[in-house]
């Protein structure tokens, strides 16, 4: 069924109010709850594509970009040039993100590396266990697979 025949057909089973009502909220009354995890996917899709596009970029402790990062300056740039703002360090990162399991992870979720209960490396998940991540001193922002098992998952809001 085309657009066309679509709203004309909808237009007379609820009327044109309803049909406006639903044009300006963008219908998200019709399923609350799944707009604002759709925004929260296009924001953590858009971080992705930030971090990508820092290839190459060098690792420098302190650094938030936009040409030399860290770990969590990396993620705190990334969600930031895509409308969220994050905390500086890894540990503030994870402690304000929504925790999600390893089974319900998403390409721009956050990965977050523990020894214990203290967090010291961040990135963001790219898919099929990568991430893309500033790994340290004499590095560079690149993309690679999940090497431990020590990961905790968090998504930006």
């Amino acid at each position: 069924m085309t657009a066309q025949t679509y709203v004309p057909s909808l237009a007379v089973r609820l009327g044109t109010v309803c049909v406006l009502t639903l044009a300006v909220t963008g219908a998200s009354t019709l399923a609350p709850g799944i707009a604002p995890e759709a925004s929260a996917a296009a924001v953590a899709s858009r971080a992705l594509h930030v971090a990508a596009s820092k290839k190459g970029s060098p690792y420098q402790y302190g650094a938030t970009g936009p040409h030399r990062f860290d770990c969590s300056g990396l993620t705190l740039y990334s969600f930031k040039e895509a409308g969220r703002k994050l905390p500086r360090s890894a540990q503030q990162q994870y402690n304000s993100s929504r925790h999600v399991t390893a089974s319900s992870r998403k390409a721009g979720d956050l990965v977050f590396f523990h020894s214990g209960r203290r967090v010291y490396h961040v990135g963001i998940y790219a898919g099929n266990g990568r991430i893309w991540h500033s790994p340290k001193t004499g590095d560079v922002v690149r993309l690679d697979r999940i090497w431990s098992s020590a990961v905790w998952y968090g998504r930006v809001g």
